[in-house]
């Protein structure tokens, strides 16, 4: 089955953009929309009602708002063993997260 297919959790944004934060750990709204061809708008969306149903949490560092899965969501280790069982149907956006520069480029060196 691919993810594709299913939206265990109420909407395949939704539902990705939950796979994805269970890869990247954490991650801010424009990353996620990038990795996953979506538009921000909808990932914002997404985050927003995940974030209400406790699933997600948010938090700004400067102007950027970081999300990940919350921590204190009761049932967190079987969530995250669900999302690792989806994500395998998932390989092009494991090969994306894996490529994604995780840290700043060195002062002075060429773009």
């Amino acid at each position: 089955m691919k993810l594709g297919e299913s939206s265990p959790f109420g909407g395949r944004t939704r539902t990705r953009v939950l796979v994805a934060l269970s890869l990247l750990e954490t991650s801010f709204p424009r990353e996620l929309a990038r990795l996953l061809a979506a538009p921000v708008s909808g990932v914002r969306q997404a985050i927003a009602s995940l974030e209400r149903d406790g699933l997600v949490a948010g938090r700004l560092v400067g102007k950027t708002r970081l999300v990940r899965i919350d921590p204190g969501y009761f049932a967190r280790q079987e969530l995250e063993s669900y999302l690792a069982r989806l994500s395998e149907a998932e390989a092009d956006l494991r090969v994306a997260v894996n490529r994604l520069r995780r840290r700043p480029r060195a002062t002075g060196k060429p773009a």
